[in-house]
């Protein structure tokens, strides 16, 4: 037990490029997966074309671009899975408060 990062038992506080040259685009690749299972599950279909929205790109939410809008296409989408697994969810608004929604989907999830 030398203190060396990454042995068991300890947790390593490296950042992106100790943990390797990939760990900087593992971001990327979280976002075409999710991508992949929402058109699975015809979210273009069912969920943005009922909100009038555009389709996510490959890496919509591994780029920090517009917070705001990236956040209420995070609760569209949760909102939406929610119903879609049996449970009554309220669509959140665009301008409600955004503790509010967290917390109401937070709970929801806790539920299942």
């Amino acid at each position: 037990e030398d203190g060396i990062p990454g042995r068991r038992g300890e947790r390593s506080e490296e950042g992106p490029a100790e943990r390797g040259p990939g760990a900087a685009f593992h971001m990327f690749v979280l976002m075409e997966d999710l991508l992949d299972k929402l058109k699975l599950l015809s979210y273009e279909e069912e969920a943005l074309r009922r909100h009038n929205m555009r389709p996510l790109s490959r890496h919509y939410f591994a780029l920090p671009t517009n917070p705001g809008e990236q956040f209420f296409m995070f609760c569209t989408l949760a909102a939406w899975l929610i119903t879609k697994a049996g449970r009554p969810f309220e669509q959140p608004q665009e301008y409600d408060d955004p503790n509010a929604v967290i917390s109401n989907v937070l709970s929801e999830l806790r539920s299942f």
